[in-house]
C-alpha cells in the first residue's frame, strides 16, 4: 500500500477512541484530503452508530462481516481482550491487502496477534496518547489529537510502505510526535506514565469520604484526580493485563512515598528540602523532552 488515496476506512468499536478517529478522519476528508473515501463503522451497540451516521460523522455502518471486506484501512478501537477475540473471529472477512492498526493501551497481546495475522493482512499495533475523562461516543468530541504523542510497536512482518503510510496519516490527523518502540518497552513505560497515574488518582479519591472536600480545593486535587473519572471495565482490564509491570511501578512509588514520609515524620527539613529540589530538577528535565523532542521520531 504505497498510498492511502481513494481508500476506505473502517472503525471497529465506536466508543471514545473510535469516535475520536471517526471525527478526525471526517475532518481530514473535509479538508480536501484524498483519504478516506468512505468512513464505515461497526459496534455491538447500534446507538452510537446511528448517532454518528445522523451527524454525518460516518457514511454508514454494517455488521463486521459486511464492513470488513469494504475497508482498506481498519482502526481496531477495542479493549485488549475484545480486540484479539474480534480479529480471530473475523480474520477471514478482512479485505486482502488491508492495513490494520489498533488503539489498545497494552501492546504485547496486540503484537503477538500482529505476528500471526493471516497472509494478505498487515497489522501495525499502535497507541494514541490522547484520552480524556469520560467514556463512550458522546465523550469522543472532547478528544484532541493535535500535538499529542502516538506510539507504534511494529512487528518484523510489517511492510515498510504500510508503516510509512500510517505514520503519514497520523501526522495528518494532528499527532505531534510518533515514537516506534517494542511492545515490552511500551508496556513498561506506560505502566508508569499512564497506569500508575490512574492508580494514584483512584487511591487518592478512595481515601476520602467527604464529598464536599473540593470546597477546600485550589486546583491541586482537581488536577491530580481528573483521571479518576475513568472507564472502570476498561482500566480494570488494562491494570490486570499489564499487572507485572504495573506492580513494579506501584512498589517503586511506594518506596519513594515511604522515604518522603520518613523525612516528614522525622522533621528532617534539610533532607526534605534537598529531596524536593531534586524532584523539581528531574521534572524540569522531563519537561524539556516534552517540548524539545523532534515532531516525528
Amino acid at each position: 500500500m504505497k498510498s492511502l488515496a481513494g481508500c476506505t476506512a473502517g472503525i471497529a468499536g465506536l466508543g471514545l477512541m473510535g469516535g475520536a478517529f471517526a471525527r478526525a478522519l471526517g475532518r481530514l476528508r473535509a479538508s480536501g484530503a484524498l483519504f478516506p473515501r468512505f468512513i464505515y463503522a461497526c459496534d455491538r451497540d447500534t446507538r452510537p452508530l446511528e448517532e454518528a451516521r445522523a451527524q454525518g460523522i460516518i457514511d454508514g455502518f454494517f455488521p463486521p462481516e459486511q464492513m470488513l471486506p469494504r475497508c482498506d484501512v481498519v482502526f481496531l478501537c477495542l479493549n485488549p481482550s475484545t480486540l484479539i477475540a474480534f480479529v480471530e473471529r473475523y480474520m477471514d472477512f478482512f479485505k486482502s491487502g488491508a492495513l490494520l492498526t489498533d488503539t489498545a493501551g497494552v501492546k504485547q497481546g496486540a503484537a503477538n496477534l500482529a505476528a500471526r495475522i493471516r497472509d494478505g493482512l498487515d497489522f501495525i499495533p499502535g497507541h494514541p496518547m490522547a484520552g480524556v475523562e469520560g467514556e463512550g461516543f458522546a465523550a469522543s468530541e472532547n478528544v484532541v489529537f493535535a500535538g499529542k504523542n502516538y506510539i507504534l510497536t511494529p512487528v518484523p512482518r510489517n511492510r515498510p510502505e504500510n508503516l510509512a503510510a500510517l505514520r503519514e496519516l497520523l501526522c495528518a490527523l494532528g499527532f505531534g510526535r510518533i515514537t516506534e518502540t517494542t511492545p515490552e518497552d511500551h508496556d513498561g513505560k506506560i505502566a508508569f506514565t499512564s497506569q500508575l497515574c490512574h492508580v494514584i488518582a483512584a487511591a487518592l479519591v478512595d481515601c476520602e469520604d467527604d464529598l464536599s472536600i473540593t470546597r477546600y480545593g485550589g486546583g491541586s486535587f482537581e488536577d491530580l484526580t481528573r483521571i479518576a473519572l475513568l472507564n472502570s471495565p476498561m482500566w480494570t482490564e488494562l491494570f490486570l493485563e499489564n499487572r507485572e509491570k504495573l506492580l513494579e511501578r506501584i512498589e517503586s512509588f511506594e518506596r519513594s512515598l515511604d522515604e518522603i514520609k520518613t523525612l516528614i515524620g522525622g522533621r528532617r527539613a534539610e533532607e526534605l528540602e534537598a529531596r524536593l529540589k531534586t524532584v523539581r530538577e528531574r521534572r524540569s528535565g522531563m519537561r524539556r523532552t516534552e517540548t524539545g523532542a523532534p515532531a516525528n521520531i
